[in-house]
């Protein structure tokens, strides 16, 4: 979970957005990381958006 964090952009709430927009080539490729509701991660997988879950860092909460 440290590598994610030292190596990708906190997008926060803004997760699925960014990740659809970088999926469908609208945006530089880079690692993200953020925040997604339930149905915002169904529908980027049926997008065929990759992603994996990852713990919730304190510090990017605050």
């Amino acid at each position: 979970a440290e590598k994610v964090r030292e190596n990708a952009d906190y997008v926060g709430d803004k997760f699925a957005e960014e990740a659809r927009k970088i999926h469908f080539g609208e945006s530089d490729p880079r690692g993200i990381y953020g925040e997604a509701t339930l149905e915002e991660a169904k529908s980027l997988a049926e997008d065929g958006v990759e992603f994996m879950p990852v713990p919730v860092f304190p510090e990017d909460r605050n």
